[in-house]
């Protein structure tokens, strides 16, 4: 089967922060598209990993950008050694196989290429080809998930409600600190003392969100600095190379942030 690549064998580690699981298992057995919200970093794409896995279902995920055409999505005619052919794009695999398409940021997504999921996420779960004069009939396993960031919405860069009401929402944020000390120390092997003062530190940093930061530190950013201090770098250095350096080049922040370190580690 041409989706047999995208099946997970191994279980993605996911800790629970609510009822989500039941919401989402509930959301696929009736077929409904999902749209999860949340801050950079704060587990959105491991949730979908973990229930593909939890539901034994392949996994389709396509990063989208300001560049994603309908074409990317839905497939292109290519020029083989016999003359052009037809290759599906990652969506239309979805919807013939009976996949988990995951479509990560969304919002990103060109609007005139976003048109094209609607007919999925109402009865008729159906994609047209124009191209190829063909309308496939999604598959009774398929199931749409799509992402986004609410913080990076704009004005040219949000879901319009003729998109956003067609599908049922999850809200994630950054888990409750034993969880997330939890997470650091499982994704890292770090010892969770340690992961507990990261998630401090973290924290400090949230909540400059809005007041010189766009964004705070993410429980993935953490899992990195665990990391390189488990590999053996200074603990300040791994701190300043994976937490405050990657979020922003203002100095007056970074001196902010390299403090919210040394409080903690000295």
């Amino acid at each position: 089967m041409p989706i047999t690549p995208y099946l997970l064998t191994e279980e993605p580690y996911y800790q629970p922060v609510d009822s989500e699981i039941a919401v989402y298992e509930s959301a696929y057995r009736l077929r409904l598209p999902l749209m999860l919200k949340g801050p950079t970093g704060c587990g959105k794409t491991r949730f979908v990993e973990h229930m593909a896995w939890r539901l034994k279902r392949p996994l389709i995920t396509l990063a989208c950008n300001e560049d994603t055409t309908a074409a990317d999505l839905v497939g292109r005619y290519l020029l083989g050694p016999d003359g052009t052919f037809w290759q599906d794009g990652p969506l239309t695999l979805a919807v013939r196989h009976g996949a988990i398409c995951y479509l990560d940021e969304v919002v990103e997504m060109r609007q005139d290429s976003m048109v094209v999921i609607h007919p999925l996420t109402d009865t008729r779960r159906l994609l047209p080809l124009d191209k190829k004069g063909e309308a496939v009939n999604a598959h009774p396993a398929f199931q749409l998930v799509v992402s986004y960031n609410p913080d990076y919405q704009s004005t040219s860069k949000d879901l319009k409600q003729s998109t956003r009401q067609r599908f049922c929402s999850l809200d994630f944020d950054y888990p409750r600190a034993e969880h997330e000390a939890m997470i650091v120390a499982h994704e890292s092997g770090a010892a969770l003392a340690l992961c507990e003062q990261l998630v401090d530190i973290a924290a400090c940093s949230r909540a400059l969100r809005g007041r010189g930061l766009d964004e705070g530190m993410s429980t993935r950013m953490l899992i990195h600095a665990a990391r390189l201090i488990g590999d053996g770098q200074p603990v300040r250095l791994a701190c300043r190379v994976a937490l405050s350096l990657p979020l922003t080049d203002d100095p007056d922040m970074l001196e902010a942030l390299d403090g919210f370190v040394e409080a903690h580690f000295g």
